[in-house]
C-alpha cells in the first residue's frame, strides 16, 4: 500500500486535538467490510467541510478515506480502549462500560461519533451509541424477542406475520449497535450473513405463497452486504411475479451515509418499485451528508420513509420531534412512524410512557404540516403486530352528531351523515323521480 506521509503522533489527554490515527487503503474490494484496521500512516489531502466534529476527532483522516463507506465500517469504534481515546470518561464510567460491553458490545462509525458533543454526557447522539450501566442494571425487565420473530419464522430468517408481506433477515451485522435495538439479542451471536442456501429456501417459500406482495429486507442492516450480493438477492425477488414491492430497512443514511453511493443507487434503480425505510431519531442526525444520501437514493427512484423510535431523554418532547420531522421533510424524507420503544431487554432506561407519545402527536397536530406528523404506533409483544394510537379528538358520538375537539382545544358539533340522512333522502328522492317521470310524459317544445 502506497503511503504519502506519516500522520502526527496521537496526543494524550482529552483535548480538541485528540484523534485516532487511521488509514485508508488505496484499493478496496467489492466484498463486505471485515475487521477493523488501525495503522499510523495516511496519505495527505487538504481538509473539506464534513460532519460537525470530524476535525476534533479525525483531523488526520483524508477526504477520500472519510467518504469511503468501507473505510468507515472497518474503522468502527468497537472497544473501550478506542472510545476512551475520543470521549472523556471517568474511571467509574469506564468500569461501567466495561461491564456492559461484555453482554452488549459497542460499535460506532467514525462518522456517527463525529456528531457527538463529547463534553455533554446527555448528548442525544451519545445516548444512542455509547453503552450505559442501565443496560444491565435494568436488564431483568423486558424480553429478548418481544415481537416473537423467531416464533413467526417460516424458514430461518423469513418472518411471515402479516397476510401479504414478509420480513427477510439477511444478516445480523450493523455499522452501529444502537443501544435501543429491537434485535439486541443478536449482538452476542457473532457476525453472520445468510448463506445462499438459506436465501434460496426463503425464495422457494416466496414463490409458493402467491398472497405475498411485499418483501422487507432487514438485518442487522442489509446494506452491510456488498452491492453485488444485494443485487443477487433483489434480482431474484423481483423475478417472482406476484411480488409487487420491495422494502429495505436500513440505518445507513443516518450512521454511515457514505454507503449510499452511485453504485448502490444505480443498482436499486433497476429493480423498482423499491422503498427505503430509515431511522432518524434526532434532528442532530439530519446532517448535510445524511440529507445528500437521501437525495441520491431518491433520484434513483427509491422513496424514503422514516421510522423514529421514541426514546427517553433523546426525543421525548414536542419540540424535538417537530424539529426532527420538519428537518426530514426538508430532506425530502417522509416521517412515517413514531414507534413506542419495544420491550427489549437492555433498553428499559430508554423507554417512555405511552402517554408521552400521544401527547407529542397532540402537540404537533395542527401546529405543523400534516405531512410532518408521523403515526404513533406500538408493536405488540408476542407478534401481535402494530397498533396505531392517536389523541382522543372525539368527545362523544351518536348516530346524529359528534362532539369534536380541535388542535386548539375548542369543541365543535359535527352533524353525522348516517341513518338520519338516509331516512330524509329516501322520500326526497322519491319526489324527484316522480317529477322527472311526469315531465317526461309531456311533449317537448322545440324553439325556432
Amino acid at each position: 500500500m502506497k503511503i504519502a506521509s506519516v500522520a502526527p503522533k496521537i496526543q494524550t489527554g482529552h483535548t480538541p486535538e485528540k484523534v485516532m490515527s487511521l488509514t485508508c487503503p488505496v484499493v478496496d474490494t467489492e466484498e463486505p467490510p471485515g475487521n477493523r484496521e488501525i495503522v499510523k500512516n495516511i496519505e495527505e489531502e487538504p481538509p473539506s467541510t464534513q460532519a460537525s466534529g470530524r476535525y476534533r476527532f479525525f483531523w488526520n483522516v483524508t477526504d477520500s478515506c472519510w467518504k469511503d463507506w468501507k473505510w468507515q465500517f472497518r474503522n468502527r469504534i468497537t472497544s473501550l480502549e478506542q472510545l476512551v481515546e475520543l470521549i472523556p470518561l471517568s474511571a467509574a464510567e469506564q468500569a461501567q462500560i466495561s461491564s456492559v460491553i461484555q453482554r452488549y458490545p459497542i460499535s460506532i462509525t467514525p462518522y456517527y461519533l463525529s456528531l457527538i458533543n463529547p463534553d455533554d454526557p446527555n448528548d442525544p447522539i451519545r445516548k444512542q451509541a455509547v453503552p450505559c450501566i442501565e443496560e444491565i442494571s435494568m436488564g431483568s425487565l423486558g424480553l429478548e424477542d418481544p415481537l416473537a420473530e423467531e416464533k413467526d419464522s417460516v424458514v430461518p430468517g423469513l418472518v411471515h406475520r402479516y397476510p401479504d408481506r414478509v420480513l427477510m433477515v439477511l444478516t445480523d451485522i450493523c455499522p452501529m449497535f444502537c443501544r435501543h435495538c429491537t434485535r439486541k439479542r443478536e449482538w452476542r451471536h457473532g457476525a453472520w450473513t445468510r448463506t445462499d442456501t438459506e436465501i434460496e429456501a426463503m425464495l422457494v417459500y416466496l414463490r409458493q405463497h402467491t398472497e405475498i406482495r411485499d418483501v422487507i429486507l432487514s438485518g442487522g442492516d442489509p446494506l452491510t452486504l456488498s452491492t453485488t450480493q444485494l443485487e443477487s438477492i433483489i434480482s431474484r425477488i423481483r423475478a417472482i411475479k406476484h411480488i409487487e414491492i420491495i422494502r429495505i430497512g436500513s440505518r445507513f443514511p443516518v450512521v454511515l451515509p457514505q454507503r449510499i453511493d452511485a453504485e448502490l443507487c444505480n443498482m436499486l434503480s433497476k429493480y423498482g418499485p423499491i422503498w427505503l425505510n430509515t431511522h432518524f431519531n434526532h434532528p442532530n442526525e439530519v446532517t448535510p451528508e445524511a440529507a445528500d444520501a437521501c437525495d441520491r437514493v431518491l433520484r434513483a427512484g427509491v422513496p424514503v420513509n422514516n421510522q423514529t423510535v421514541l426514546l427517553r431523554g433523546i426525543n421525548d418532547n414536542v419540540t424535538t420531534q417537530t424539529r426532527l420531522c420538519q428537518a426530514l421533510l426538508k430532506a425530502k424524507v417522509r416521517p412515517y412512524y413514531l414507534f413506542q420503544c419495544d420491550e427489549v431487554q437492555g433498553t428499559e432506561h430508554l423507554r417512555t410512557s405511552v402517554e408521552t407519545g400521544i401527547k407529542i402527536i397532540e402537540g404537533m397536530r395542527g401546529h405543523t404540516s400534516g405531512l410532518a406528523v408521523p403515526n404513533f404506533v406500538i408493536d405488540l409483544v408476542d407478534g401481535g403486530g402494530k397498533v396505531p394510537l392517536q389523541p382522543n379528538y372525539v368527545l362523544s358520538m351518536s348516530k346524529d352528531e359528534l362532539l369534536l375537539k380541535n388542535y386548539e382545544g375548542k369543541v365543535f358539533r359535527y352533524r353525522n351523515p348516517g341513518s338520519r340522512q338516509k331516512a330524509v333522502a329516501e322520500p326526497a328522492m322519491s319526489g324527484v323521480v316522480d317529477s322527472l317521470l311526469a315531465d317526461a310524459s309531456q311533449p317537448v317544445k322545440v324553439e325556432g
